[in-house]
């Protein structure tokens, strides 16, 4: 499938979506936590990775095909968990879902994201994951792994990098932490993006859908901010995930492991797999890049558990450098929320179908037939981790 020729990489998307879409929207979307550092640091180390080309071997042409998880994907690109997605384009979460169905690769739905789990496993045919932020209750807990079973959901992702929430300093200064509030700057900045207002007048206020049913009717944004404390704060420890692993009969998956100790936990607790992420560098600014341990953690460990990756990718150079280092998986956020922001109900195919092609012309020019052959063309000098 073609893509906008207008908007070749994900820079000219962000570029795109920053003209369309309130700033403080913006800001949401594209913010790390404390100086942002680390979210700097997770592309600048994936930059760092070089791979070997080799022309004169005999090429047969690209299969980008993965197994996972007992279903294979198209192309190692999913779509990762990103909270309020409806905040940033109206109805992001269903045209996100749409589009992986369409070109069959993973969507994951966060609970604070703002369509609920039942109606993205209705648009996503049963298809799409779904993260869930441990709440403090167990029964509501219980009840929503017990609407995730309803609609057959496949795989079970559990965060278990937000024992706080991240100090977001551009979320503070917008009014987007808890509890948000709204300011004239806000409503001016709203006014200047009317793409963005009449399709949210259009679709409805952003809520988070998927808690909806827990949630007061009346409850009011200061309301709502307490609500989300005493509902969502704390860790989420072993003790937590071995109860999820008695209760959930399909796939597990941890998103938030960076360490081997934690992985090996990991592992002694049954999960079927890892995503090393560092929450998009919103949660703490002094922690490594994620593509720094990920070769360790594979090298190590990727036998014995799926070892997959998020956070810094930005690009098909990207998946295949993440390849190479041992992932059997990728996913993004915001390069997709640029797409959709950008372009509306035609982002998520366009992100999809420019990320394919870059990653088509990656593989031809290293020679690359299948995935597995990305870690023979890992130049090893280049790629740091620790031992």
């Amino acid at each position: 499938m073609t893509y906008n020729s207008q908007y070749p990489s994900v820079s000219d998307l962000k570029k795109k979506a920053r003209q369309r879409i309130p700033k403080f929207a913006f800001d949401y979307l594209e913010g790390g936590c404390n100086d942002e550092v680390n979210l700097l640091r997770n592309e600048a180390d994936f930059h760092d990775i070089q791979l070997l080309p080799q022309y004169l071997k005999k090429h047969n042409g690209e299969d980008m095909g993965v197994e996972l998880f007992g279903h294979r994907y198209a192309a190692p690109i999913g779509i990762s968990p990103i909270g309020l997605q409806g905040l940033m384009w109206p109805n992001a979460p269903e045209i996100l879902a749409k589009a992986a169905l369409k070109h069959n690769i993973p969507y994951i739905l966060s609970t604070v994201s703002t369509s609920s789990i039942e109606r993205i496993a209705e648009v996503s045919e049963g298809q799409s994951w779904f993260q869930l932020y441990h709440p403090t209750e167990n029964r509501l807990r219980d009840d929503i792994l017990k609407r995730l079973s309803a609609v057959e959901c496949p795989v079970l992702v559990v965060l278990v990098d937000v024992p706080s929430f991240g100090l977001r300093y551009r979320e503070i200064k917008s009014g987007l932490s808890m509890p948000p509030r709204m300011d004239i700057r806000n409503f001016f900045q709203a006014a200047t993006r009317p793409s963005w207002s009449f399709e949210t007048l259009r679709v409805g206020i952003p809520e988070f859908a998927t808690l909806k049913p827990y949630m007061s009717k009346d409850l009011n944004m200061s309301q709502l901010g307490k609500f989300m404390n005493a509902t969502f704060t704390g860790r989420v420890d072993a003790e937590k995930i071995a109860a999820i692993r008695d209760l959930w009969k399909g796939k597990l998956v941890i998103k938030g492991i960076v360490s081997e100790e934690d992985t090996e936990k990991a592992i002694s607790l049954g999960a079927d797999g890892i995503i090393v992420s560092n929450h998009g560098g919103r949660q703490i600014d002094a922690g490594e890049s994620t593509i720094k341990p990920l070769k360790n953690l594979a090298d190590k460990y990727g036998e014995k558990i799926k070892v997959m990756v998020d956070s810094g990718l930005r690009s098909g150079p990207d998946i295949g450098r993440a390849l190479a280092c041992g992932a059997a998986f990728t996913f993004m956020g915001r390069p997709f929320m640029y797409g959709v922001s950008a372009l509306g109900k035609k982002g998520g195919d366009h992100t999809v179908a420019m990320l394919k092609a870059q990653l088509k012309q990656v593989m031809e020019q290293l020679g690359c037939e299948t995935l597995e052959d990305f870690k023979e063309c890992l130049i090893a000098n280049k790629v740091t981790y620790n031992e």
